[in-house]
């Protein structure tokens, strides 16, 4: 039986003609916390008819534990003929919500390649480009492509929270990376939300109403005398 997280795509695309095949995913769609990142990987053919060994055990990143996505990241640039990650901050996913958020984050990988790809695979999301290409739902667990920019999205956007967590270390960003975990709501609910947390979603719209250290003050009520 072939491995699920497989080139299969990659070699479909390359029998109609296509020659530069890229991969996009994003990581951190689900988060209360910080950027949206999506990263753009481009390998080249052979890497599609046969696979380093070095890349075997390429899957969905959240498939793999953190030590081994860290050892994957500078593999996979390695390999690459291109690579990209680009960022979309909090204020511009409270602007936009967080789906236009992940498109344009994809978008702007795609636009630092230094090579044009002439065919795109993404994970589950269309992109408004003038390149062909295939929407895949799981792709980071069925395209290699894919996998790849799943795993350096998701190593960049860790090490993102590993440096914010110095900066608000109340929120234990290291340990959660900015997601919705039962340690992350109780300090949202004793601290409040901070400048970087996604204000739009729910849980950090609520704990900034309804914080520990929060004040809600009765508002003033005139007394009108009898008999006027």
């Amino acid at each position: 039986m072939a491995r699920l997280c497989s080139s299969r795509f990659e070699q479909a695309a390359r029998r109609l003609g296509w020659t530069r095949i890229a991969g996009l995913d994003e990581a951190g769609r689900g988060a209360l916390f910080g950027p949206v990142t999506a990263a753009a990987v481009l390998f080249p053919p052979e890497v599609f008819v046969k696979r380093p060994k070095k890349l075997a055990d390429l899957n969905d990143s959240k498939k793999l534990t953190p030590e081994r996505r860290s050892e994957l990241a500078p593999l996979i640039r390695e390999y690459t003929l291109a690579w990209a990650v680009a960022e979309i901050d909090a204020q511009r996913i409270d602007a936009w919500n967080i789906y236009q958020a992940s498109r344009q984050a994809m978008q702007a990988a795609l636009e630092q390649l230094t090579i044009q790809p002439d065919y795109l695979l993404i994970d589950a999301m269309q992109l408004d480009v003038m390149i062909e290409q295939k929407s895949l739902i799981k792709g980071d667990a069925r395209s290699i492509s894919i996998a790849a920019a799943s795993i350096l999205a998701k190593t960049h956007r860790d090490a993102r929270m590993e440096e914010w967590d110095a900066v608000y270390p109340q929120y234990g960003l290291a340990r959660h990376k900015g997601y919705a975990t039962p340690d992350h709501l109780e300090a949202l609910r004793v601290h409040g939300p901070s400048p970087l947390h996604r204000h739009s979603f729910a849980p950090v719209r609520d704990a900034g109403c309804w914080a520990v250290g929060a004040v809600q003050e009765s508002l003033p009520l005139e007394i009108w005398p009898h008999g006027t």
